[in-house]
């Protein structure tokens, strides 16, 4: 069964792949992965549960026969569960994130952006946004802070080409800003929980990487926009019967929200509880000061009609599926025992980390940058010696080489696809604009991310 379990995966990735051309969800054919493949696994438990798992199934039964039931039940209690908790783990911490994004944006939080950025000059208005952009995915969700800057610039921007361009730098920007750090990216929150790198460590190598991989494209994208951009100035959001919180009351829910994530790696280490709890623990500090900044609305009973929360639940939803999937769906072939085959044939025709992280960039640009970077993290063993120990060489690479070499491709990222679904931008258009200067910024990141290493090893 283990060749078919392979073949599932295979299939999924070239789905996964070909999303925008088939149309089918990425979050659909993750969960039909791990749902498919758990049931295959559990078929045939009993040649898999003695294959890897004999000792520990032995104690399992203690005096009692084996039997298939047994089998299943060990699966279940010993194996699936193990996986599920992991995977949970980052979808609740995701599932924190993006409700504090929402409460913040829905509460006027980030109105402060649009005075920022009022400008009609080009270079301007683009790096504000993008610097923005990059601070505040460096701290939630880079989906999420995608989507809000997107709606910003799309209400700002008339030209339709001028926001393909400041829009492909939005997403670039969220890349980077949310893969130097533990908490904006999903690739660097499992690394983190599952302690391949510290909070500290990570960021102070990716830090320089990640602005040289967001800073060059950038500029040169800035390039391409033209003396003057056409822009519409309008009048502040309206969310409906808020009470349209004064300033103070915004500053203080944004340090509430955002300061509150910036403790999360300090409340780990402290308490050894995982991150997604301290993000629960700052989400229901944030609402209750939500609610109490907005008690006339709660007491009134009135609904308030909120225009962006609507798009950001939707993606917010496809993301954490298809985190879970993809998490199940590799447990299934970690579970056979095949990462460890591919990890020992790529030591032995490989052998170099860098080219490692250059086909894995590649495929990510392919495939999905999650995808690609979790089974990168699958196929070894956190507590390996030399480059795979914690806070080894082989974790940044592959962290920073999937989240830039996602941004190659459109499809590569589900930024990337948010922001093809809201412009309108053609796979072509993308390749030929914006992939070549990515090009740049990526191999120039890994170029610091390579000195770095020699100056600090």
């Amino acid at each position: 069964m283990t060749p078919i379990i392979v073949i599932l995966l295979l299939f999924s990735y070239l789905l996964i792949a070909t999303t925008h051309l088939t149309g089918v969800n990425k979050a659909a054919i993750s969960i039909f992965l791990a749902a498919i493949g758990w049931v295959v696994y559990i078929s045939w438990g009993t040649d898999f549960i003695m294959d890897l798992h004999s000792v520990a199934y032995a104690e399992y039964l203690g005096d009692n026969a084996a039997t298939s039931d047994t089998v299943k039940n060990f699966i279940y209690d010993s194996v699936f569960l193990k996986y599920v908790g992991k995977a949970a783990a980052i979808v609740m911490y995701l599932l924190a994130t993006m409700s504090i994004i929402e409460i913040l944006n829905t509460n006027g939080c980030f109105d402060f952006i649009n005075e920022w950025i009022r400008t009609r000059n080009p270079n301007r208005l683009l790096w504000t946004i993008t610097l923005a952009t990059f601070i505040l995915s460096a701290n939630l969700d880079n989906l999420t802070t995608t989507i809000v800057m997107l709606v910003i610039m799309h209400s700002t921007v008339r030209s339709r080409a001028q926001r393909m361009l400041i829009g492909s730098a939005i997403v670039l920007a969220a890349v980077c800003g949310g893969c130097f750090t533990v908490i904006g990216d999903p690739t660097g929150l499992l690394l983190w929980a599952n302690e391949a790198v510290t909070a500290t460590d990570f960021s102070s190598y990716l830090a320089l990487p990640a602005l040289v991989a967001w800073i060059v494209p950038t500029f040169l994208i800035g390039r391409q926009l033209p003396s003057h951009i056409d822009i519409e100035w309008g009048t502040a959001p309206f969310r409906g019967d808020d009470t349209r919180l004064n300033r103070w009351q915004r500053m203080l829910m944004l340090f509430v929200g955002i300061g509150g994530l910036w403790f999360i790696p300090t409340f780990l280490s402290i308490t050894r509880l995982p991150a997604f709890l301290g993000a629960l623990v700052v989400l229901s500090l944030l609402w209750v000061v939500n609610e109490a900044f907005n008690r006339k609305l709660m007491n009134a009973d009135q609904t308030s009609q909120r225009r962006i929360p609507r798009v950001i639940q939707y993606e917010a939803i496809q993301q954490m599926l298809f985190v879970m999937g993809i998490m199940l769906g590799l447990a299934v072939v970690i579970e056979t025992g095949v990462f460890t085959e591919v990890a020992d044939w790529l030591d032995a025709t490989i052998g170099d980390i860098w080219v490692e992280g250059l086909i894995a960039g590649v495929l990510s640009s392919l495939v999905d940058s999650f995808t690609i970077a979790a089974s990168g993290i699958s196929l070894y063993d956190v507590w390996s010696a030399g480059d795979y120990a914690q806070n080894g060489l082989y974790w940044k690479v592959i962290a920073y080489c999937t989240a830039v070499g996602g941004c190659l491709l459109s499809v590569g990222t589900v930024s990337g696809l948010a922001l093809m679904k809201m412009e309108h931008i053609h796979f072509g258009w993308y390749f030929k604009n914006i992939s070549p200067k990515v090009l740049l910024g990526w191999l120039l990141g890994l170029a610091v991310l390579g000195i770095e290493f020699l100056l600090y090893s």
